[in-house]
């Protein structure tokens, strides 16, 4: 097989930043995906009707010329998120979920929630009114491994979620463990979960080759390759469960090259690509469509996308960096070549 054509996908878990860092990155997305799911973390949140309503604008007025990508909004949400809240959210054209981040988790997630009784009237207003629940699933306690925060979560966290409201719609973001996997798997329909690119392509050793590799590291870190081969093995079947989130994440090179550097990878520049690389490894691309462009919308109840996107299997050199404000952006895989490349949305 040297050609793909499949329905122009979208990506359910993505990190845009804001002005000026947006209108470097957003066009990346803009060529390759029809939507995307945007992610609320910004400094400061993105915590109701109005801010989200807000950053749309901002988003859609980023936009290349003659662009038809279409951001989908969520809330980030606090310990003081209302139900009234969410029931306004919900009556929205534009916004499709609320984000949960345990406080400390991650990049700008200072103010994520504490606990989960103080968001169980949101989580009901949710259940409610059919928003979408996204979760970042670790476990941040200081005596939890950091390998096992994912695994701890679902054991301390999402169970008690699930069961308690069991016609809520939950996306377990960017898993990376195989306890993640069997869990989905197992559950009714109404918890899905994502997978990003760079999940399926290494696992931790990729942080440690050569000396410590800063654009390597993420949150939650890539795991062993026992649970690398899981989440390709769920991305590569017949599962209508798992679907694209890149959760490609920008930061400038000082701020991942530093002392303390950032968590997060920025895969949007070939997105689609990467994922192409991750199926190849398989030599099975009999579920790529369903996985890029099928499943994710059937979850959030949209419609399928009306175009098509082709790729080609050709070799080509990821740049070794990128434009962004006052320093520049290191891609996922810079300087490496791809074996696939998107030939028709240049």
């Amino acid at each position: 097989m040297d050609k793909l054509s499949i329905i122009r996908p979208d990506d359910w878990h993505l990190h845009l930043r804001d002005t000026p860092y947006l209108e470097a990155v957003l066009p990346h997305t803009a060529r390759q995906f029809a939507r995307a799911i945007i992610m609320p973390n910004l400094q400061p949140p993105v915590r109701n009707y109005d801010d989200a309503s807000a950053y749309r604008q901002r988003i859609l007025s980023a936009l290349p010329d003659h662009s038809d990508f279409q951001p989908l909004m969520t809330l980030y949400l606090t310990d003081n998120t209302s139900a009234e809240e969410i029931e306004r959210a919900s009556q929205s054209d534009f916004i499709f979920g609320a984000k949960l981040y345990p406080a400390g988790a991650t990049t700008n997630s200072e103010a994520g929630v504490t606990g989960l009784k103080p968001v169980y009237p949101a989580l009901e207003a949710m259940q409610k009114h059919g928003l979408v629940l996204q979760i970042h699933g670790e476990a941040t306690e200081h005596e939890v491994d950091i390998f096992d925060r994912e695994k701890c979560f679902i054991d301390t966290s999402l169970k008690s979620i699930h069961e308690d409201f069991p016609n809520l719609r939950i996306v377990f973001e960017h898993i990376t463990t195989a306890d993640a996997v069997d869990y989905v798997a197992s559950e009714n329909d109404f918890i899905a979960a994502t997978i990003t690119a760079h999940h399926l392509l290494i696992n931790r050793n990729a942080m440690f080759t050569g000396g410590i590799r800063p654009h390597h590291y993420c949150l939650p870190v890539a795991k062993r390759e026992l649970h690398r081969q899981a989440l390709l093995k769920a991305a590569t079947s017949d599962s209508v469960k798992f679907f694209a989130g890149t959760d490609s994440a920008p930061h400038a090179r000082d701020a991942k090259e530093s002392a303390c550097g950032c968590a997060g990878i920025y895969s949007a520049y070939s997105a689609i690509e990467l994922y192409a690389e991750a199926f190849e490894l398989t030599d099975d691309f009999s579920h790529f469509e369903a996985f890029m462009s099928v499943n994710g919308p059937h979850f959030y109840q949209l419609p399928i996308n009306d175009d098509n996107i082709q790729l080609e299997k050709t070799s080509w050199k990821i740049p070794e960096s990128l434009d962004y404000p006052n320093d520049e952006l290191i891609p996922f895989k810079a300087g490496e070549i791809l074996k696939w490349k998107l030939i028709n949305n240049d």
